[in-house]
């Protein structure tokens, strides 16, 4: 395996290449949200995220209630997105000496209350110590029908879930000091960032529904995740910027909102694709929950933007990555 440069994308490309593989049992590999193991008749779907301090989360500004909930809920965010119920996890933590006990049961309060809400057991895992906290959680779910992001093609039209660049301004606003409860129109953001909620419910309507050609969970960024969608489709995309869903309080306190819709990583909201013909089938799902069309799927790679002003322009990719 030969890595030029350290690079998040280059690095999984070179693992994808050396050890990618498929069979009879292992229907998807890397280079999905979800590998998706099939047993008989079932398909288990597994999945595997890390949180690392000062990476992912600074300790000393993230209450550790909200970061136990977060450890959890990331990863039920990515076998949401294929469409998949989760039911086991197993957690890994790495804990500093200086570690107070009560930050250690503050943490797992909050893996509880997420795990409660979801149906998911803590079945195992494992404790150890470090300089830093670092924290590897692993997610075992289940589903009959799997979305993966590989399904779209041209002409298909393109949907998110709630609204994007809301977490990006929280944590903006959580390093110049402000907390929850401080000011009523900085809490909304401050939550996205602290204590995201994976898209469980509407994953699973639309699975039941076989309504995406290809889905993904947004967590680099917008823009980020739709390069990575639209490179397993083998397609382009175009996106209109008026039509990106914005929350009145990002609007409030950032001047370029589009620019954190469409590069702020950790919004954990659902990005997909559905066919033209299929589009009446998402009506009902609509009423229940906050679903946009931003831009359609197109022949030519590479991804566009429709300003404002009906101009179109390259759009480039500025997601998250671990490596800058």
């Amino acid at each position: 395996m030969k890595i030029k440069l350290l690079k998040e994308r280059e690095i999984l490309t070179a693992i994808r290449n050396e050890f990618s593989e498929s069979g009879k049992k292992l229907s998807v590999g890397i280079g999905d949200d979800a590998a998706v193991i099939r047993i008989q008749d079932k398909h288990l779907i597994v999945t595997k995220d890390m949180l690392v301090e000062d990476t992912h989360f600074i300790a000393a500004s993230h209450p550790p209630f909200f970061l136990g909930r977060k450890s959890l809920n990331v990863n039920l965010s990515d076998v949401a997105a294929m469409g998949g119920k989760s039911k086991y996890a197993f957690l890994g933590i790495a804990l500093p000496s200086r570690t107070r006990p009560g930050w250690v049961e503050e943490y797992f309060s909050g893996f509880k209350s997420a795990a409660e809400e979801s149906g998911v057991i803590l079945a195992g895992g494992d404790v150890s110590r470090s300089k830093k906290i670092a924290i590897s959680v692993t997610v075992i779910g289940e589903g009959k029908t799997i979305i993966r992001r590989n399904g779209g093609k041209p002409g298909h039209l393109l949907f998110v879930s709630g609204t994007l660049g809301d977490s990006r301004q929280g944590l903006l606003l959580l390093k110049r000091g402000y907390k929850l409860e401080d000011d009523k129109t900085a809490d909304p953001l401050l939550r996205a960032f602290l204590d995201p909620v994976p898209q469980a419910s509407l994953a699973q309507s639309l699975s039941r529904a076989g309504l995406p050609s290809s889905m993904i969970d947004i967590s680099d960024g917008l823009s980020m995740d739709l390069l990575n969608l639209c490179q397993e489709c083998g397609c382009g995309a175009e996106i209109d910027q008026a039509s990106l869903p914005l929350s009145l309080e990002l609007c409030y306190w950032q001047r370029r909102p589009y620019d954190f819709a469409l590069h702020g990583g950790e919004d954990y909201q659902l990005l997909f694709s559905i066919p033209a013909a299929k589009i009446r089938g998402l009506a009902s799902l609509q009423e229940k929950y906050k679903i946009t069309c931003i831009g359609k799927l197109v022949d030519k790679k590479g991804l566009s933007l429709i300003d404002r002003h009906g101009k179109r322009r390259n759009l480039q990719v500025k997601g998250f990555d671990h490596f800058k």
